[in-house]
Parts: structure tokens; sequence; C-alpha cells
């Protein structure tokens, strides 16, 4: 049997053994220094050589297979094509092989050695921080690496996001289990670890590190408690990383661009609608596809290669849509790019990225994400510069912001996404419109659509919260759920004898038994504190003593429709351990009981699901 992610990603490894002193060493700081943060310095050295490591690597295969293998020399963003010239591919039909060659190795190696690496990266580190305890395989960074490489080095349409997320996370997850470190801090190693390798691989560090702590969740709420550790984290691993490679300072070449019209605010205002749609389309043709090559009836490791496949036949006729595309949207930022074209690697970027990551590859989704954003953007720009040249007189502001705004929708991240791409770009002088943006892009793609799956919408929805949020669990569970219509409930007749009450409430455990009215409606009330001190004792037998007289008239009632928090205040308001439920306000037609146990139980089965999912 093929074992599932969620499968293998239940059981960590073991941490090494050797090395006692290290760990002793460790382990003291940690303890000394009261907080994480002092090994999250480690933590983002490690991120940071990962990311060279992961680099180097990635451009020694793209050299190997794309430059030197189909003669194709792709654009580059700024600094990043090392000085080389953009040249179409001299053997096309090289294309065809390439990426079907990387996508077999993937899939072998993934789901042979450690499928949860499959798919892009941050949805797997969100799965763990949320339903995990923050655990991630001591060989997944391993693994994630060497599959990620050979699905973008070949020609796959993914990003470095999801690798570097998931290398760095991996590390500090295992660093925490190796100093036998709490859940809590194993969770926030794990973010510090994702929000170095983030920031070091863009060159975005302060943007990778609120990144890592926004991304858990779909509502404005970031985990506050990684927010330092991960910024201490970020901060290494840029500087290591930086450091090594000599390459400092933004990812993309831009020229000075400023906001400096209010006018344009409506220009802005409008590309944000935009990302709204094209973003809702994105993430649905992205997981119908993902759907597509699951339900395909072959093993798993050969459905990678099938994917790359797919994009080796695209990619024969459209090349640009290979890779990860930043150059493109360097090209349009510097008004070199011709707008058929733009349309074009649009539309077909998503479906080159839905065959290489849906398909199992390895990769992330944030490069192709800020392509297809980038070159939004710069259509609408230049849409609106023929309609008012007057007002919009910088086209290439749109594509900076379109970025921003597009991922900020899709992936709800808008003040990390704003961050990241000033970081990557050196826009600041955009701040302005692309916060109006972000916001409606955010405010506007609806919370079901998200790139990231395994997001949660708040804190209380999250496993590493379970049991903080007592009532928000229980505002979010209605009655309805714990009291069905069918609920067996002992009910008594108004006119049935004490005796038959007694002989019938000493045999059961349930705390109320409603007395109804000859047409069936609920009239009165019989609490089991009132009767128990006369349970066993002789009664006569003569009818003078009723379920009526035993029962009481005015008592709170409960409907389906209300939150087991408000159910729960009105309990407690009473001496009794449980209360009617009703169909209605209006209505005495009689549903079931609800008592504290019902409720505890409730609430226990929501931690359980949201913790084992």
């Amino acid at each position: 049997m093929t074992q599932t992610p969620a499968d293998a990603s239940q059981t960590p490894e073991p941490g090494p053994a050797a090395y006692p002193r290290i760990r002793r060493a460790l382990r003291w700081l940690k303890v000394h220094t009261g907080h994480v943060v002092t090994l999250s310095i480690l933590v983002g050295i490690v991120a940071g050589l990962g990311a060279v490591a992961f680099s180097f690597l990635l451009d020694e295969v793209s050299d190997i297979v794309l430059v030197r293998g189909a003669d194709y020399v792709m654009p580059a963003a700024g600094a990043e094509g090392n000085g080389r010239i953009a040249k179409p591919p001299g053997r096309r039909w090289f294309l065809l092989l390439a990426p079907a060659l990387g996508g077999l190795l993937t899939g072998v190696l993934i789901y042979s050695l450690a499928p949860e690496a499959e798919g892009h990266g941050t949805d797997a580190v969100i799965g763990a921080f949320h339903r995990n305890r923050g655990i991630i395989r001591g060989r997944v960074p391993f693994i994630k690496t060497i599959a990620s490489v050979l699905t973008i080095g070949t020609g796959g349409s993914a990003g470095r996001e999801g690798p570097i997320a998931q290398i760095g996370a991996g590390f500090g997850s295992s660093l925490a289990g190796w100093l036998k470190a709490s859940d809590r801090d194993r969770r926030i190693l794990l973010l510090a670890g994702a929000g170095a390798g983030i920031g070091a691989i863009f060159r975005a560090p302060l943007g990778g590190a609120l990144f890592a702590v926004e991304v858990l969740y779909r509502d404005t709420e970031f985990e506050s408690a990684a927010l330092v550790p991960a910024f201490v984290a970020a901060i290494i691993g840029y500087s290591v990383y930086c450091g090594i490679t000599g390459v400092w300072g933004p990812i993309f070449d831009v020229p000075q661009l400023e906001f400096v019209h209010p006018t344009e605010l409506a220009f802005y205002a409008l590309l944000g609608v935009i990302c709204v749609a094209v973003g809702a389309l994105y993430v649905k043709v992205f997981y119908k596809m993902r759907d597509l090559f699951r339900a395909i009836p072959i093993p798993n490791h050969l459905k990678p290669a099938l994917g790359g496949i797919a994009l080796g036949v695209v990619g024969l006729f459209i090349p640009q849509v290979l890779g990860m595309g930043y150059g493109w949207v360097q090209l349009a930022i510097n008004g070199n790019l011709a707008w058929k074209l733009a349309i074009i690697l649009l539309f077909v970027k998503m479906i080159a990225t839905g065959l290489t990551i849906g398909s199992g590859g390895s990769g992330g989704v944030f490069a192709p994400s800020m392509v297809i954003g980038g070159l939004l953007g710069w259509l609408c720009g230049s849409l609106f510069h023929h309609l008012a040249p007057h007002i919009i007189t910088q086209p290439a502001a749109f594509a900076l912001v379109g970025m921003a705004a597009f991922f900020a929708g899709v992936a709800k991240t808008p003040v990390s996404s704003l961050v990241m791409v000033s970081e990557m770009t050196g826009g600041y002088g955009l701040l302005v419109p692309s916060m109006l943006t972000n916001a409606i892009a955010f405010l506007l793609t609806p919370r079901t659509i998200s790139m990231y799956e395994k997001q949660v919408n708040a804190r209380v929805d999250s496993g590493a919260h379970a049991g903080e949020y007592f009532f928000d669990v229980l505002e979010r569970i209605p009655v309805s759920q714990c009291v069905k219509g069918d609920s067996k409930v002992i009910t008594f007749q108004r006119d049935t004898s004490l005796r038959d009450v007694l002989s019938v409430v000493s045999t059961t455990m349930q705390p109320i038994f409603p007395v109804l009215c000859p047409d069936g409606s609920l009239c009165g009330v019989i609490d089991l504190n009132d009767i128990r001190a006369i349970l066993g004792a002789p009664v006569p037998d003569d009818g003078l003593v009723v379920a009526r007289d035993l029962s009481y008239g005015k008592f709170p009632t409960i409907t389906p429709e209300e939150s087991l928090a408000a159910a729960l205040r009105k309990v407690r308001n009473t001496r009794s351990q449980a209360l009617p439920v009703l169909k209605s306000d209006d209505s005495k037609t009689l549903l079931g009981i609800l008592s504290r146990h019902d409720i505890s139980n409730a609430y226990h089965d929501y931690l359980y699901r949201a913790q084992e999912n």
C-alpha cells in the first residue's frame, strides 16, 4: 500500500542520540534565556545555508537541463541572470522531454521516501503546525530539496518559497525534537525556520518573517508568539545567504516609481477587484487539476511524470511558461514585453502550475502567483495608461502593486505580501496604493478561496490552540448538532402517578424529565434533584400526587439554532443539570434535553477533530 502524506507525517523520526554535550548546551541556553529566541539564531544559520545549497543546486540543474540541453536561456529578474542574455530554445524538442524526466525522478523519490514532500511545501508546514504538533520528519528537508530542484530545474512551473519553507521549518522542528522541547516551542521554531528560509532566498527578511506567522490563518490573525523568533531567524538567514552569495538588495530592478496623484487610487482599486476575479480562477484551476490527477488510476510515483509530459507539450509551443518566470515580469516592468505574450502567459501559467504541482511535483506557488499578478497588473496599468494617460503615467507601478494584491487575495496574507513585494522590488514609494489594493483583494476574495488548503479560519480552529478558547469553540457549535428531533428522552404525561414516576426515575441517570400535556406539548419539568430524597421510599398508590404536582412550570428553554455557549449560560443560571430543547421560541414541541455533560462531550469532540482532523 502506498503511504499517504498524512500517514507519513504522524510519527516523527527519533532525533540523533549522539552529541550529548551539544544537546545539553543548547538546552541550557534555552532554559536560562527563558525563550526560544536563542535557538532561532541557530535555525536562521541553518536555513540560510539551506537556501544557499538549494539555490546552487537549482542553478546547476537548470543550467544542465535548460541551458545546455535545450539551448534555452530565459530572461531573469534583476541580477539573477548572472549577465546571461536571454535566447529562445535552440533544441525545442528537448523541452518536451525534460519536465517528464524531472517529474519521473521526483515522483519516485518523494513517494518512496517522504510522501509529505509532494506539492507546495508551505501547505505541509501549515498542516504540521495546526494538526501534527509541529512535527516534520527529519528526512523531509533533504527530500524536499532534491525533489524541488528536479522539478523546477527541469522546467516545472513552480517557485522556491514552498521548498525553502519546508527546509527551514523541518530543521526547526527537528531541533526542537532533538532537545525534547515542548509542542509550543516546536511550533515556534517551525515558523522561525520557515520565515528564515523564505526571507533568505527572496532577500526579504521582514516579509519572510511576517509571511510565516500570517499564512497560518485565513482571517487577519498572526501567530504572535512566533513573531520575534521569526524576526531573529530571518535576519540571520538573510545575512548568511547574502553574505555567501554576495548578492544583496532587491530581486527585481525597478525604476523610481511613486504615488503622486490621488486620482490614481480609483484605478488601483479597480485593479484590486480584477485581482479577486483572476485569483479565484487561478485557485479553482489549480485544485481542479490537482483533483483530476488524484483521480487518475495509476501509481502516485508516475503522476508527476504524467504532469511533466503534459507540461512539456505546453512548453513545446509556449516555452515562456516553463520555470519560475520572474524574468517575464522584469521585462514587463522595463516595458519590453509584448502585450499579447503577457495575456497568453497570464492564463497558461495557471495551467502550467497546476500540471507541475497538482500532479505531485515539488515546488511553491509563490513565484507563479507573483508572475500572474505582475503580468495582470502590468496589463491593467497599460490599459489604464491608454485610457487616462495624464493620470496613469507609470504602468510599471501597477505590475508591482498587482504582484502584492494578487498574492494577498489567493494566500490570505495582505500584510506580508505588501512587505515582501516592497523588499523584492524596492518599490517603497507605492506603499499607499499597495495598501488599498491589498485590502480590497483580501476582503473581496471569499474565505473559501485560498492556495493553501490547510489554512484555518482563526486561532480557535487550530489544533495548536485547542482548549484556549472555550467559549469561542462553543459559539461555533449549534445546539442542533447535539440534540436531534429523534432524541430518546424519558418523558411523563402530566397525570402519571408518583409511584410510576419514581419507578422509572430510579432506573436512569437522566437529570430532568419533561412533563407533557395530552396534546404532546411541554407543560413542565421534573428535576431529579427535587425527588432524589424520596427515591426508594414507600409511596401509596392512591393517585393523589401526579407528575404535574412534581414539576415546575417556569423554566428557561433552548432552541436548536442557539449556540452551545448560549445554552451553557442558561444552564449555569439554573440549579439544574439540563434544560429542555424546544423546536422554536414560540413552540412547545419538545425535541430533547441538553445537559452539561452533553455540552462537555461536544466541546471535547470538537477539540479532537481539530487536533486529529
